[in-house]
């Protein structure tokens, strides 16, 4: 019975979608969060770079924040969730995924929804410290469909690994390509596009074998991206083949931790297919809470704590 009737509430201009998804990620001032940066090299050679925050209270508890859709370990909401996990007896590993953290990746593969890999190579990386009895995922939008896709795909997950949070989360990757797509969400559409295309161009420089100019002046929409370049990268035939095969959708039925699902009713980029209603109310593990109000990872509260952020704390630490 795990659908739970939300309690968020918002007024004036903050039920406006684009407002509170422009806002949240664009005016919000900057969370004050002390971070530390530590680097894990991978075993392909690469490197993924963790951001740690820590609790003023010692503790054994870690909560992974994973970002969205070109993000990094210092967006607004990054921070905004770190602080009130910090605040509230949780330490915090911050991960920038591949090319994320400021340099470039040094293989032609970078990250994408589904490459459970790479978190699990930070996971494991984690264990090793042997500081922690309990890990907590935390996803937003492309980071929420990859700690989902995790969870539900292995037959086993490390003891330690006890709650996830999927916020403004993306479960048919295909059905919110189309809905980025559409007009009234061009201005994200073309924000996207250009920062992808701006790294799609290094990777031509370090990687000129594997791509060329033409294609890269071919690519006019993410569609077009994800098939010249996130597609053949990371192994799949084309876009709709990396779609399917990492949507998370697929995988809730078989998670069996407890997870939270926020996805607001008003998000401009989630299809209906993300608001999994029949699922949730017949499973034990997925708790499915959908406000009217939102937008993308916008749910605002005040400047200090936003209802995600304070939503997450109440149920890890539940």
């Amino acid at each position: 019975m795990p659908l739970i009737d939300s309690a968020y509430r918002t007024s004036g201009l903050f039920k406006n979608a684009h407002f509170a998804t422009v806002y949240s990620a664009k005016l919000r001032p900057m969370p004050k969060l002390l971070q530390e940066r530590e680097r894990i090299t991978l075993t392909d050679g690469d490197f993924i770079d963790l951001d740690w925050s820590f609790s003023e209270k010692p503790g054994k508890k870690l909560a992974i924040l994973l970002h969205g859709l070109e993000g990094n370990s210092k967006r607004t909401y990054i921070k905004g969730q770190g602080k009130q996990c910090v605040q509230h007896g949780w330490d915090v590993a911050a991960v920038n995924y591949r090319g994320c953290s400021g340099e470039n990746n040094k293989v032609y593969a970078s990250y994408n929804a589904g490459k459970t890999d790479d978190l699990e190579a930070v996971v494991n990386f984690i264990l090793k410290k042997e500081r922690y009895d309990e890990i907590a995922l935390v996803g937003f939008s492309l980071g929420g469909n990859l700690l989902l896709k995790y969870l539900g795909e292995r037959k086993s997950l490390p003891k330690q690994i006890k709650k996830g949070v999927a916020i403004s989360t993306p479960l048919s990757l295909k059905d919110s390509l189309e809905k980025l797509s559409q007009l009234n969400n061009r201005l994200y559409h073309t924000s996207f596009l250009y920062n992808l295309k701006k790294k799609v161009r290094k990777k031509l420089q370090q990687h000129p074998e594997k791509l060329s100019r033409k294609q890269i002046k071919e690519i006019r929409t993410l569609l077009d991206f994800d098939n010249v370049y996130t597609a053949p990268a990371h192994g799949f035939k084309d876009a709709f083949d990396y779609y399917e095969k990492n949507s998370a959708l697929q995988f809730l039925h078989k998670i069996e931790i407890p997870v939270l699902i926020l996805n607001a009713r008003n998000d401009t980029f989630l299809s209906d297919n993300c608001y999994p209603v029949e699922l949730a109310s017949n499973s034990e593990n997925i708790y499915l809470e959908c406000p009217k109000h939102g937008g993308h990872v916008g749910f605002h509260l005040t400047n200090h704590c936003y209802y995600s952020e304070k939503r997450t704390v109440e149920f890890l630490n539940d």
